[in-house]
């Protein structure tokens, strides 16, 4: 993992405006390094989402950024400051140079259009000059790299199980060789045995492509696995940033042993775990209030 910094965020607040006005991130900052999987944990409604949106661009309103930057660094030198991208240029970016898996990626796929005619409108969007054959042996390489059957491009979405469709939204976001690859909760409808495959899938491709990933899970656990460095967020704000092993066995922050303590034990005894769930991880009303999304 390289120590350089593909994506910094500076001072980054999100509000949602209304008749009372929901500060769901408030002045965020951490850095994305080349080739680093950082996680993002927290409980539901923390901000993490909005933070990932906020970062590229995605909000929709009544969200609004308040304060704050992000700024991304190509492997190629040069500096883009996200927030002063638009149209054009915004839907570029968004594509060639930082991709997103969705939170309920799995139904966002096309119903009524095939698996091949999706991946091609990517290409046609953004590589306009590329042949058609060109085109067709793309995205049999991409689903090949997602560990897809490539006769599987002439499938519909409900043809193919969750797994195979979150696959297929993986192959998607990767079409166009992004540096960053921003991931919402994208194993969370799976089971296990998938969701360990999948896992599987995204530390392989890093390492054979080398883009960074921010990857969004409620489930510290699963980050403690695959994250060089953890995120934890707590009502719109980062409370600890460390790398995985240190978070693990030397928690700062009170909220982090909090999250640690919720997880149960598959060594421990159940009394034990009980006890220490009533001591240790029971969250206060303030916790339980934490605003945004």
């Amino acid at each position: 993992m390289s120590r350089h910094p593909v994506i910094r965020v500076s001072d980054l607040s999100v509000d949602y405006m209304g008749e009372r006005t929901v500060h769901a991130v408030q002045n965020v900052s951490l850095e994305l390094a080349r080739g680093e999987i950082l996680g993002l944990a927290g409980e539901s409604g923390c901000g993490k989402s909005t933070l990932a949106y906020g970062i590229t661009r995605l909000l929709r309103p009544p969200a609004l950024i308040t304060s704050g930057k992000a700024v991304f660094y190509s492997r190629e030198g040069f500096e883009i400051d996200i927030s002063r991208l638009n149209g054009a240029d915004l839907r570029s970016f968004r594509w060639e140079k930082i991709a997103m898996v969705f939170q309920g990626a799995m139904n966002s796929l096309n119903p009524v259009i095939s698996i091949r005619a999706q991946l091609e409108d990517v290409l046609t969007t953004h590589r306009p000059a590329m042949s058609r054959t060109a085109k067709r042996q793309h995205c049999a390489e991409l689903l090949e790299r997602v560990g897809v059957d490539p006769k599987r491009l002439r499938s519909y979405p409900h043809e193919l199980s969750g797994g195979m469709r979150q696959r297929v939204m993986i192959a998607m976001a990767l079409a166009l060789d992004p540096q960053v690859l921003i991931m919402d909760e994208p194993t969370t409808a799976l089971d296990v045995i998938v969701q360990r495959e999948i896992l599987s899938e995204i530390t392989r491709l890093r390492q054979e492509s080398g883009f960074a990933v921010l990857f969004i899970t409620h489930d510290l656990p699963l980050l403690l696995e695959i994250a060089d460095r953890i995120a934890v967020m707590k009502a719109g704000r980062i409370v600890e940033l460390n790398r995985s092993y240190d978070l693990y066995t030397s928690p700062a922050d009170p909220y982090t042993k909090r999250l640690l303590a919720s997880f149960p034990s598959l060594t421990g005894e159940r009394g034990d775990f009980i006890r220490a769930g009533q001591a240790d991880s029971r969250l206060t009303v303030e916790d339980k209030g934490a605003e945004g999304t």
